[in-house]
């Protein structure tokens, strides 16, 4: 059995126990997989099923009413496609990446070609100030920065060894631009499968009453 009828099956099992709690406390157990990697192993594979790949993954849906739509074939292909890029300009595996935008399309491309790459991912609020960004990026040793053009004006001062790459209008020298990703191979593989215990998400709190920890 591969690690997605694993999870899958674990997975199916949750659901059937959903208005069973008490047996679902008891009898759950989540697999203990020694490789996994959520991007390659459940996402691209759910993405290869005839009946899900033209399905919608992904609603963003705006005040006015307007939405925008990827389905699973899409995020797939671009997180991929992503994930190579990011490999490309020098992006490694146990990496550090700050991801500041908000609800948008390239938030979850980005998500997901993180997870792909090995990436270890700080989501980041746009509300952060250039205080809050400095102590992130130094407490959670951050390499790289994916963010808006509208945001990218807070790290003026914000010290570290860092890249930032923008979303958005023209960059200056020293910003890597986001849209060159387009242009990038839509393959990639890690050299080596992912271990089940590598970290994948670092999550600082929100520091309103406190600094953040």
């Amino acid at each position: 059995m591969s690690v997605t009828d694993e999870f899958r099956a674990a997975r199916d099992r949750l659901l059937e126990l959903r208005e069973d709690y008490e047996t679902a406390r008891e009898d759950f157990r989540w697999p203990e997989l020694s490789e996994f990697n959520f991007g390659f192993d459940w996402f691209d594979q759910v993405a290869k099923d005839p009946q899900r790949a033209d399905a919608p993954a992904l609603i963003i849906t705006e005040r006015d009413g307007s939405s925008t739509r990827r389905s699973w074939a899409e995020l797939s292909q671009r997180s991929t496609q992503l994930a190579r890029w990011l490999s490309d300009i020098g992006v490694r595996r146990g990496q550090t990446i700050a991801v500041m935008l908000g609800n948008q399309v390239e938030l979850w491309e980005s998500m997901l070609a993180g997870i792909k790459l090995g990436a270890i991912l700080i989501p980041c609020t746009t509300q952060l100030t250039p205080t809050d960004l400095a102590d992130r990026i130094e407490r959670g040793h951050i390499s790289w920065v994916i963010t808006n053009q509208g945001e990218i004006q807070k790290f003026e001062t914000v010290p570290g060894d860092y890249t930032l790459i923008q979303i958005g209008g023209s960059t200056t020298e020293g910003i890597l631009d986001f849209a060159q990703s387009y242009n990038a191979e839509a393959e990639f593989q890690l050299d080596s499968p992912t271990r089940a215990d590598e970290t994948l998400l670092r999550y600082f709190t929100s520091g309103t009453t406190s600094k953040a920890k």
